[in-house]
């Protein structure tokens, strides 16, 4: 990662030995091994008075789009798509298309933290640079059980030197710093990164890592302000109208591929494992609008011999009842007169609670169906072993194998953030969320009001939510595809190989994307990925 333009340093202002700029680029490219371009700092001043202001949704696993007037996705091409933008391309700029572009987030499953000798090395660098060493060494600022333990007088004494010279450090060091001094339960230190540099670096208007580190910012400082469920709830949230957060939530999914990529595998890969039944049911443990069956119905419409029967059971939540506007009866009866309009039998029924609240008696197969299951974005908020002795994330999996399904999708995030550290799970949001902003930047333009929206409404909770909660109260609970493995051969499942129809599914999706979205199929599964940082995965089991 580049560093902001130097600027002069303030008279009176002496650094030992060697910038604070070259000590940042060495925190950057030794702990995150990453080549992304901060760009211009975007500075405002964020007040005491002005901590918890970030206005929040409900969970992007809560997103709810339309998918209307969407062809079959074997039919899917380069010119437009039911899955591609309406007009995005407007929003491209010929420098941000460039599939050259400085952007390089890191590799998934790769953490950029070490066992925190390099880092704590790091911050004693920064330390001499900043005092001197005899000043360093008497003022007790050392570096003591990983971060900067005693380092209150630094703050006293130092920090209007540090803050005249903000422009010239690397945010993602100075998050790293801050999120250390934070994991050390050293207050002062946290504060002052906080207070006198990071609210000058960051802005919701900025360059990708800006605007992420406005959320992570907003984050630490909730762990700080609060404790238990009051860090959540302590936010002055501003709830968006139904309307609102939908037309946020169709921004984002208009131009990003990882909602389309889910629906999109999941229904090629339901159609093929259904090819020869004459009743399908599918259990759908995000249903949301419904929408994304669109697909699915037009191509059993078209099915040789006559269209079979469907039946989808839709479970839901009362988040995705504001987000929607209404309950389970509208999703019902909207894929209830599209699936008219097509000629395929169709039965809804609604399950309105929250997947991890799902026990037998709520779910009905009949006899003689061909049972489908997705899980789309949805495992990762079902709470395991390290939250509950009820371990709803296996214990619904165990539920779904008993009901001896022909095929079960997952889609996940591709992202370790379950039982980790504090440390370490804020160093994989940073890493994970730079690559998503990253892929935001290229579609829509910084200053554009509706992504600033979009991103505060429906990517901001998350964040903030990692970072800032703990214990039942912290739901983004994401894991990598081989827990998942674990996970689901434990309950008795098996993976089933993907075609390659469902490859060039996505391929032919990705066209209308940047160059710099990639596709793997590896072990059965496909990753998406953004440059070189996988995002999701997608997965069929029986």
């Amino acid at each position: 990662m580049q560093t902001s333009q130097k600027h002069p340093s303030s008279a009176g202002v002496h650094f030992y030995h060697q910038p604070v700029q070259g000590i940042y680029q060495m925190l950057q490219s030794n702990l995150c091994h990453d080549s992304s371009s901060q760009g211009t700092s975007v500075s405002f001043e964020t007040c005491k008075e002005q901590y918890f202001t970030l206005e929040s949704c409900p969970a992007p696993t809560t997103c709810f789009v339309d998918c209307d007037d969407s062809p079959s996705y074997a039919s899917v091409s380069s010119k437009r798509t039911p899955f591609s933008p309406q007009g995005s391309q407007s929003c491209y700029s010929d420098h941000q298309q460039s599939s050259d572009n400085t952007y390089g987030s890191p590799i998934s499953g790769l953490s950029s933290v070490d066992d925190g000798h390099e880092l704590k090395h790091k911050l004693r660098e920064l330390e001499i640079s900043l005092l001197g060493p005899e000043q360093s060494d008497s003022c007790g600022c050392c570096v003591v059980k990983g971060g900067l333990q005693g380092s209150s007088q630094l703050a006293k004494h130092n920090w209007d030197q540090i803050a005249e010279n903000v422009a010239q450090f690397d945010l993602k060091g100075v998050l790293r710093v801050c999120a250390q001094a934070v994991s050390d339960d050293d207050v002062p230190t946290a504060r002052g990164w906080m207070d006198n540099v990071l609210g000058k670096m960051v802005s919701v208007s900025g360059d990708p890592i800006q605007r992420l580190g406005a959320y992570l910012l907003e984050g630490l400082r909730a762990r700080l302000e609060s404790s238990g469920n009051l860090i959540y709830k302590s936010l002055n949230c501003e709830q968006p109208t139904s309307k609102e957060l939908m037309s946020y939530m169709h921004i984002l999914y208009q131009i990003c591929p990882y909602w389309k990529f889910a629906y999109i595998s999941a229904n090629a890969v339901i159609e093929e494992a259904m090819a020869n039944e004459s009743r399908i049911h599918i259990i759908d443990f995000q249903i949301a609008q419904g929408t994304q069956w669109h697909l699915l119905i037009q191509a059993l419409a078209h099915r040789p011999g006559g269209p079979p029967s469907l039946r989808v059971t839709g479970v839901d939540d009362s988040q995705s009842i504001h987000a929607r506007g209404g309950g389970l009866q509208i999703v019902g009866e909207r894929l209830s007169d599209f699936a008219r309009s097509c000629g395929v039998p169709f039965e809804f029924r609604s399950a309105a609670i929250s997947g991890c609240e799902v026990v037998r008696g709520n779910i009905e197969v009949l006899p003689g169906e061909a049972l489908a299951v997705s899980f789309p974005y949805v495992l990762h908020h079902m709470p395991d072993e390290s939250v509950s002795t009820e371990n709803h994330r296996d214990r619904l999996l165990r539920l779904v194998k008993r009901l001896s399904p022909k095929v079960v999708t997952i889609v996940e995030q591709e992202s370790n953030t379950n039982t980790s550290p504090f440390f370490h799970r804020f160093v994989e949001t940073l890493d994970y969320y730079t690559a998503m902003f990253e892929s935001i930047d290229v579609a829509c333009p910084r200053d554009d009001k509706k992504r600033i929206s979009a991103e505060q409404h429906c990517v901001a909770r998350d964040i903030v939510n990692m970072i800032a909660c703990e214990g039942v109260e912290r739901v983004e609970r994401h894991e990598l595809l081989g827990k998942w493995r674990s996970r689901l051969s434990m309950a008795g499942f098996k993976q089933c190989q993907l075609s390659s129809s469902v490859m060039v599914a996505i391929q032919n999706l990705l066209k209308e994307f940047s160059q710099n979205y990639r596709l793997e199929h590896r072990d059965g599964a496909l990753y998406l990925g953004w440059m070189n940082r996988h995002m999701a995965t997608s997965s069929a089991w029986r």
